[in-house]
């Protein structure tokens, strides 16, 4: 499964989705799920830089999966999320900084059809109260962004999750440039 992550977080690398070190990826594995190890780079991911916790309950190598152990737990406790990513796209932080409402509503034809309006949740980086806006917001919605600090998208498994996390990104470029060509 490690092979499906590093396949991915390679790819959130050279699209720019995420620096080498920030953002952390998932995948459930029956009652556990496989997530990267705190301070992984993921356009190096191997099978030494993830760690398998349980779904159910805290775990002693909490301590050395990502920070955000926390809100992947709550997310696959309250979800039938396969698979989750969490990148930094720059649009999306930006436009998350920019944006006065609780959501940001694509105007493009890919994201109006495949996403709706994209919630913008508050918390702290790994903290309960992040884990419980985000496992909220994936209830309804496939991705959302948190403010100041990038994007969450879930899916069926890491591609599907991935096609999420860019069509949000490519979303809040198309906003960001529209908006700014209109003022």
């Amino acid at each position: 499964m490690w092979h499906e992550m590093a396949r991915i977080g390679s790819k959130l690398v050279n699209h720019g989705l995420v620096e080498s070190n920030f953002g952390n990826i998932s995948v459930r594995k029956g009652e556990n799920f496989i997530i990267t190890r705190t301070g992984c780079f993921l356009d190096e991911i191997t099978e030494d830089t993830v760690v398998e916790v349980p779904i159910d309950r805290n775990s002693f190598l909490d301590k050395i999966a990502s920070s955000e152990t926390i809100v992947h737990r709550q997310i696959y406790r309250n979800t039938d999320a396969g698979a989750i990513i969490h990148a930094h796209c720059p649009y999306s932080v930006i436009l998350s900084l920019l944006q006065k409402d609780s959501s940001i509503s694509p105007i493009d034809s890919e994201g109006v059809l495949f996403l709706g309006n994209v919630p913008i949740i508050r918390g702290n980086i790994g903290s309960e109260e992040l884990a419980e806006a985000a496992s909220r917001a994936l209830l309804n919605h496939h991705g959302a962004i948190i403010y100041s600090h990038g994007t969450i998208a879930i899916g069926k498994d890491l591609d599907e999750a991935y096609v999420f996390t860019t069509q949000i990104e490519h979303s809040c470029k198309i906003r960001y440039f529209y908006d700014l060509a209109r003022k």
